[in-house]
């Protein structure tokens, strides 16, 4: 059997070689058409009024904590389940990360452990869309409200996914995407922020543009220092072929999920709950093993049979740097990063193989 890798992106040469050739041709290969063009799919896709592209999901998230002008001492409370990077553009910036538990059903930041945690020092939250499931963003949207904090999530899994039919990008004050080869979309790196907010808006179009704006007669002024975190044109390319299609390729990986649902449950295995009022885009086909299981044990044994597996994620308060440092393990994260299994889900994926594979 040949190798079965973990992702594949839906994506053939075929449908990107007349305009890769166009971009070669016309020499523009930042700031083009298709950054422009990128840029107003995703803000159609997700309702968002402004997008701003970014290089990567990481450099989209320290973007929009950077805007809030954090000092040192303040806190952002952050879903302890997630990829580090989350985390560490808090500690990047100065600020305290604090971290907050997450459900053992849905993977995602728990509301009353939020509420435990929330203290005069708080200046931010970042709900993290556990492997693309956004369920229980808009009860963490109403504490936010209520506290006066500032929602930003990080939704590096989850474009396409909704909850209330309301599209991540366009819940929170900020949401930062992935366009990384392991997402739905992959740009082969890239990001994204997005936001109905004109104030934060305007303060990431000057700073994601090296602290520069135009004046009034169209010259070019540095009002303030800023970054380049741009994307080139023949990423942008990649991405948008598959954004323009992603209605299909997410029907596709739910009817994978749905395969190994239905196959793996009778053995014991627990799916990540979703949200009846939620459209998962399932970023991760995830599994919490057996009872008496190895995590570890089943993904070394499928990749002897040349299937790629992995963990879920994350346990960010248990990761070694985080844990010396702040000594503060959230259990059910921890439990989660050690006890589940992510499996092939991609296009074209011969899922039954990988079933078989897993019983056996």
């Amino acid at each position: 059997m040949s190798r079965i890798n973990l992702v594949k992106p839906s994506i053939t040469f075929d449908e990107i070689s007349t305009r890769i050739e166009e971009i070669i041709n016309s020499g523009t290969y930042s700031g083009g058409k298709n950054i422009a063009e990128f840029s107003s799919e995703i803000s159609k896709l997700t309702k968002a009024k402004y997008c701003f592209p970014t290089s990567s999901a990481t450099t989209a998230l320290w973007s929009c904590l950077k805007i809030l002008n954090l000092k040192k001492g303040d806190e952002v409370l952050v879903s302890d389940f997630s990829y580090p990077a989350t985390v560490n553009v808090i500690e990047d910036l100065g600020a305290k990360p604090i971290f907050i538990d997450v459900s053992l059903k849905d993977f995602n930041m728990d509301p009353k452990e939020l509420e435990k945690k929330i203290s005069p020092k708080a200046k931010a939250v970042i709900f993290v869309d556990a492997l693309g499931n956004p369920s229980g963003i808009n009860d963490i949207r109403k504490i936010c409200t209520k506290r006066k904090l500032i929602l930003i999530e990080d939704a590096a899994c989850a474009i396409g996914s909704s909850e209330n039919g309301e599209k991540c990008g366009s819940i929170s004050d900020l949401t930062c995407f992935s366009f990384h080869p392991r997402k739905v979309i992959c740009a082969g790196e890239g990001g994204a922020i997005t936001t109905n907010n004109k104030d934060f808006a305007d303060k990431l179009k000057i700073k994601l543009s090296h602290g520069a704006k135009l004046d009034q007669e169209g010259n070019l002024k540095f009002v303030d220092f800023g970054y380049n975190f741009r994307i080139s044109e023949i990423q942008a390319l990649l991405a948008l072929v598959q954004i323009k299609k992603i209605d299909e390729i997410i029907k596709v990986r739910q009817k994978i999920w749905e395969s190994y649902k239905k196959a793996l449950i009778p053995l014991g295995f627990k799916s990540q709950h979703v949200n009846k009022n939620v459209s998962f885009n399932v970023q991760s086909a995830t599994f919490i093993v057996p009872i008496g299981s190895s995590a570890s044990e089943l993904i070394l044994k499928m990749k002897k049979r040349e299937i790629d597996c992995s963990i879920g994620t994350f346990s960010l308060s248990c990761i070694d740097y985080y844990l010396k440092k702040y000594k503060d393990p959230q259990p059910n994260s921890s439990f989660l990063m050690n006890n589940t299994i992510t499996f092939p889900c991609f296009e074209g994926l011969e899922v039954d193989k990988v079933i078989n594979a897993i019983r056996s």
